[in-house]
C-alpha cells in the first residue's frame, strides 16, 4: 500500500485523536509513525528532526510504544506481560519488578499480577496491554482503537482511567479510533481522516463547531446539511434560500453565494402548531413528522419542513408532545445554531 503522511505537527504533552469513519487509513498511518511502514511521500520529524537522517529508526521507536485493538498478550503471567519490555531493554531485576508493579496498580489490576494472561477478561487483558506501554515510559504512546472491542461499561470504566492516567503522566499520545465521543473526551487535538486523507485539524471544539466540509460535519454528529444560495444580507447576518425556504445564519457572506447549512440535532426545538409560546429563534417552520427512532436516552425525529431537519427530544418531552409519525409540528433553531460552509 502507498501512504502519504501529511505534515503533522504533534506537540508534547498533547493528546492527538485520527479520527473517521475508515479505520484503514488511521491504522496505516500509526504504522508508518512507528516506522513498522515506510512513507511512500513526506517525512516524520522528532523533535524537529527527521526520522533516518537525525535519528536512528531504532533510537526512535524506543521512545514508542503502542497498543492495538487486540492486546496480544504473551502465554505468561500478567507481571511478566508489563515486564517483557523492560526485560529487553536489559534492566535490572529488582527496578523491573517495581516499575511492572507501579503500572498495574495504576490501572487497577495490581492484584492479578501472578495471574495466567489466557484467563483474563477482553478489559482486563487490554488493562495489561496499556500498563506494558506505560511501564517503558515512552515519549509518544500510539494507541489504535484501544477500546473497540470491548462492551460498553469496560470501555466506558477503562477509558475513564486511561483519561486520568494521560493526565496525571502528560503522555504525548496519538490516539486513532472512529468513535467521535472518545476522541472529544480524550483529545486536545483532532484530525479527522478519510479514505487516507486528513480533511482537517484543529481541537475538539474546532472540528466540532467549525467543520471544514460536508464529511467532517455528518462524521462529527451534524444531521442536516443543506445547500443554499444567499438572498439577502443584514448586519452581521444573511438568510439562504434552501429549496425554496428561507434560513437564517450569523456571517458576511456575499450575496449570490453557494453555502452549506449544517443544523445539529440537539439544536432543534420542538412544539405542537397549536402552541402560543414564544421563542427567541430566528428560524421557526412547520414540519411533518416522518421517523421516529429510540436511542435510548433519547429519541430522534425526522421532520420535513420542506428540507430535511433532524431534533433530539427526550422520551418525556416525545410523550408530552405526543410526538408520532405523521403529526404536524413547529421546529425552530436559533441564527447562531446555524455552521455555514463556504463552498
Amino acid at each position: 500500500m502507498l501512504l502519504q503522511v501529511p505534515s503533522l505537527s504533534i506537540q508534547e504533552e498533547e493528546i492527538f485523536s485520527l479520527i473517521g469513519p475508515n479505520g484503514a487509513g488511521k491504522t496505516t498511518l500509526l504504522q508508518a509513525l512507528s516506522h513498522l511502514l515506510k512513507p511512500f511521500q513526506g517525512e516524520i520529524l522528532f523533535r524537529g528532526s527527521r526520522v533516518e537522517t537525525n535519528h536512528s529508526v531504532l533510537g526512535y521507536r524506543r521512545k514508542l510504544a503502542m497498543v492495538f485493538q487486540e492486546p496480544l498478550l504473551f502465554d505468561t503471567t500478567v507481571l511478566n506481560n508489563v515486564a517483557s519490555g523492560l526485560k529487553i531493554r536489559g534492566m535490572k531485576r529488582d527496578e523491573i519488578y517495581d516499575r511492572a508493579m507501579e503500572q498495574l496498580e495504576r490501572f487497577g489490576i495490581g492484584h492479578l499480577n501472578g495471574r495466567s494472561a489466557k484467563t483474563l477478561s477482553g478489559g482486563e487483558a487490554q488493562r495489561t496491554s496499556l500498563a506494558r506501554a506505560f511501564a517503558l515510559r515512552p515519549e509518544i504512546l500510539l494507541l489504535d482503537e484501544p477500546f473497540s472491542s470491548l462492551d460498553p461499561p469496560t470501555r466506558d470504566s477503562l477509558m475513564e482511567d486511561l483519561e486520568h492516567i494521560l493526565q496525571q503522566t502528560r503522555t504525548t499520545t496519538i490516539f486513532a479510533t472512529h468513535d467521535r465521543l472518545e476522541a472529544l473526551r480524550l483529545s486536545d487535538r483532532i484530525a479527522l481522516m478519510n479514505k487516507g486523507r486528513i480533511l482537517q485539524i484543529g481541537s475538539p471544539e474546532e472540528v466540532t463547531n467549525h467543520p471544514a466540509n460536508e464529511v467532517v460535519a455528518s462524521f462529527m454528529g451534524v444531521e442536516a446539511i443543506l445547500t443554499g444560495k444567499v438572498i439577502k444580507r443584514n448586519g452581521g447576518t444573511f438568510i439562504a434560500s434552501v429549496k425554496g425556504q428561507e434560513i437564517e445564519a450569523v456571517g458576511d457572506i456575499p450575496l449570490g453565494e453557494t453555502v452549506v447549512l449544517c443544523i445539529r440535532p440537539e439544536n432543534v426545538a420542538l412544539s405542537i402548531l397549536s402552541s402560543r409560546e414564544g421563542t427567541s429563534a430566528r428560524n421557526v417552520f412547520p414540519g411533518k413528522i416522518l421517523k421516529v427512532t429510540s436511542l435510548g436516552l433519547y429519541q430522534k425525529v425526522q421532520l420535513d419542513c420542506g428540507f430535511p431537519l433532524v431534533a433530539y427530544v427526550t422520551n418525556h418531552s416525545l410523550e408530552e408532545l405526543s410526538l408520532v409519525e405523521g403529526k404536524d409540528v413547529r421546529a425552530s433553531f436559533k441564527a447562531t445554531a446555524v455552521m455555514v460552509i463556504r463552498k
